[in-house]
């Protein structure tokens, strides 16, 4: 957590960061993890900063990028807020409502400007080449997660043959 408080310090505040926390020995190993955000920990993690900073579920933004993301993808759709995945992994891609994937981190404020703020493509384009940011590339598809394999060949029954007599 040290480490995680140090990049985001004057970004965001201490009390605002939650995360795995390790209990260290004196030669600095780890001895036992004192609290766990993976998976659901993520949830209970999170309703304790909705608590503590006395928000609503509404106003939650989260992105995540791994199977570890679900448990709280769900709770926030669920709660009305909106979730966003950054990898492809179709696990997280399914849940998210919206997907990013880009080398830099700030293009996860394209959906968040339209989805929430309610800015059209042209405003978004501007607001980040106003910060000397160009959009290259926008494209928005929707992925069909296909598997075909080579089916099973069945005996079709042949229809009775019907004869005539004359």
């Amino acid at each position: 957590m040290e480490v995680i408080h140090s990049a985001l310090e004057g970004l965001v505040p201490a009390n605002h960061i939650l995360g795995t926390e390790f209990k260290y020995t004196a030669s600095g190993e780890i001895e036992s993890i004192t609290r766990a955000t993976a998976g659901y920990g993520k949830v209970a993690a999170l309703n304790q900063l909705l608590t503590n900073l006395q928000v609503g579920p509404g106003h939650v933004v989260y992105v995540g990028d791994g199977s570890s993301d679900l448990h709280v993808m769900l709770q926030v759709n669920g709660n009305d807020g909106f979730t966003i995945a950054v990898s492809d992994s179709k696990n997280v891609t399914q849940i998210a409502k919206r997907t990013v994937l880009s080398t830099n981190a700030l293009a996860i404020l394209a959906p968040i400007m339209e989805e929430i703020v309610g800015w059209q493509r042209s405003r978004i384009r501007e607001f980040f080449e106003s910060h000397g940011l160009l959009i290259q590339e926008w494209d928005r598809v929707r992925t069909d997660w296909l598997k075909l394999k080579p089916a099973v060949a069945k005996r079709v029954p042949t229809p009775a043959k019907e004869w005539a007599s004359v």
